[in-house]
């Protein structure tokens, strides 16, 4: 059981950091909580059905096109609805949270409330620790791996990454040294919305595709940064691990445990903000330092 325990955590874990780092990248450099984060992750999986089995294109040849989708839909989000509020949380959490629903009802007008399905990137399973895991899921895995790998070189090592983390850092002051905070915000956008087109995509052949399945996994997600640190992304991979783990540890122990993962999500991010509402690594805004 806990080799059950342990690799199917680390498969789910891949998806929430995924998702968590994206988030967590926007609002480091956006200062904003977009709650319509994971309508993207849900766009990109309609996307491969859309391009896979309604058009037939080769399920590789559409990933790309399918992130370039989920790329150009956040730019038009953050351009015409965010930024123009972007000074107005309270204004930003509602604007974000109804355009979430626009996309759920886009997607019950263009495809109803059926049921779909992606074909499988890699087919097949194998056996690990005694556990059988398809192919899928590994490959997930390394898909996420690499992202990630990709995503600290960009941030440690690019002068784009140096304006991202100057800007979340203190947005202010990198206005002053001359950095275009608002082109920055823009691109740790796209960037964030293009991760959890990543997610999106590599789940697709995994999981059922509906309009509403970018409820559960917000509801996560808004756990997994709290309990990191909101804008840390060190915070998020490690809130990531923590939370998959404690969902799986949950359904194996306790009867009918699977609907208690959205209650253990919630529950642990209220005891959070409680107990150190900054996370385990995140920091104070500047006006609270």
């Amino acid at each position: 059981m806990l080799a059950n325990i342990l690799v199917t955590g680390l498969m789910n874990a891949g998806v929430y950091a995924l998702l968590a780092v994206g988030f967590s990248l926007i609002f480091g450099a956006a200062r904003i909580i977009n709650l319509s984060h994971t309508a993207f992750y849900m766009a990109a999986a309609f996307a491969m059905f859309y391009l896979t089995v309604t058009r037939g294109l080769n399920v590789y040849l559409a990933i790309p096109i399918a992130l370039a989708i989920v790329a150009v839909l956040g730019t038009i989000v953050y351009k015409l609805i965010i930024d123009p509020l972007r000074e107005h949380e309270a204004t930003v959490l509602i604007v974000t949270l109804a355009t979430a629903i626009l996309f759920q009802e886009g997607l019950l007008l263009g495809f109803g409330g059926h049921y779909r399905g992606v074909p499988s990137l890699w087919a097949g399973y194998t056996t690990l620790l005694g556990v059988r895991v398809t192919y899928q899921y590994l490959l997930t895995l390394a898909v996420v791996i690499v992202a990630s790998t990709c995503l600290w070189a960009l941030l440690q090592h690019s002068r784009l990454g140096i304006a991202i983390r100057a800007t979340a850092q203190d947005r202010e002051v990198a206005n002053l040294m001359g950095m275009d905070v608002s082109r920055v915000a823009t691109v740790a956008m796209v960037i964030g919305v293009v991760l959890a087109g990543v997610a999106g995509v590599m789940v697709a052949p995994i999981y059922v595709l509906e309009p509403h399945m970018w409820q559960p996994p917000m509801v996560t997600i808004l756990a997994v940064v709290v309990l990191g640190g909101l804008g840390s992304i060190k915070g998020s991979f490690i809130g990531a691990v923590i939370l998959a783990l404690a969902e799986v540890l949950v359904v194996f122990l306790v009867p009918q445990g699977a609907f208690l993962k959205a209650a253990l999500a919630l529950t642990l991010m209220l005891a959070i903000l409680l107990i150190r509402p900054e996370g385990l690594f995140g920091v104070l805004f500047e006006g609270e330092r």
